[in-house]
């Protein structure tokens, strides 16, 4: 793949082979899964983004409905409620230029944004499954969007990883996907367009390892890659441990998500995650 500028309101970001990024995970939810991701005072969030500025993170992502599988409902007033305070003090924190994503499926939730504060990157854990209007709202404000593969709802998705050997396993289902979801977003006017196969959802440990290990055919669609993979249940049940201790293991799966392509880490540790990026640079010399 090459090297891709993406345009965030006229700030442009490249992502790609020698310019891989590391995205900071910043939750402004009491329930995401990793306890040590939460940030609900504005104190807590400034800290959190000074310290993944600091350490080199390229972009903050900000969280509002914990995705975590099982977890409630997060009603829409609530979720924007929560981004838009969330939103504000990134924005005082890193900077007006500094690039922000949301993690949001709620067309209405990007419009009240957008109009409040601009432009910013949408990652969509449903890649617009959940909210048919999502697409081409995003098109129409001219907003990058993140796409990830996954099977029904937070709530739901545990049950829905039945992928069939005889028609390509998980890794086919994901490729798929991607062909139906890219050909959606390109009719919505979707420039820039980023792919994210959904460790972790709909997907069982064992599947979450095979698509790992060919997350490199991705690169049929000629576009960049974002892993998320930081400290998911796929490395600490492996382990036996819990997801504060799955640090090592996250690095670990980082470095293999570079090798198959990936072009964003989406991370909770930037530090770590900047540093295996740099030394992948440094041992590929791309």
């Amino acid at each position: 793949m090459e090297t891709k500028e993406i345009d965030i309101g006229g700030r442009l970001l490249a992502v790609g082979p020698g310019s891989q990024r590391v995205m900071a995970i910043v939750n402004v939810t009491p329930d995401s899964f990793f306890a040590g991701s939460r940030r609900q005072s504005d104190a807590q969030i400034v800290a959190a983004v000074e310290t993944a500025v600091r350490d080199g993170a390229a972009m903050v992502d900000l969280g509002g409905y914990s995705s975590r599988p099982g977890a409630g409902d997060v009603p829409a007033d609530e979720e924007l409620r929560r981004l838009e305070n969330g939103f504000r003090v990134v924005r005082e924190a890193a900077g007006a230029d500094f690039p922000i994503s949301v993690d949001t499926f709620r067309a209405a939730v990007v419009e009240r944004l957008y109009e409040r504060f601009g432009a910013f990157v949408v990652n969509d854990i449903s890649a617009g499954g959940l909210d048919p209007a999502m697409m081409p709202v995003v098109g129409r404000l001219g907003l990058p969007y993140i796409a990830m593969h996954m099977r029904g709802t937070p709530q739901t998705m545990n049950s829905l990883a039945d992928y069939p050997e005889e028609a390509g396993g998980v890794t086919g289902d994901v490729l798929r996907y991607f062909v139906q979801k890219i050909a959606q977003a390109r009719a919505a006017g979707i420039k820039d367009l980023i792919l994210d196969p959904g460790f972790g959802f709909a997907k069982t440990a064992a599947q979450n390892f095979e698509l790992l290990g060919r997350m490199d055919e991705l690169s049929v669609f000629g576009l960049p890659v974002l892993a998320g993979l930081s400290r998911k249940g796929l490395i600490w049940r492996t382990l036996g441990i819990t997801p504060a201790e799955a640090l090592n293991g996250t690095s670990v799966l980082n470095w293999e998500a570079l090798r198959q392509g990936a072009a964003i880490l989406r991370v909770h540790d930037v530090r770590e995650a900047v540093e295996t990026v740099r030394l992948f640079r440094a041992y590929t010399r791309k």
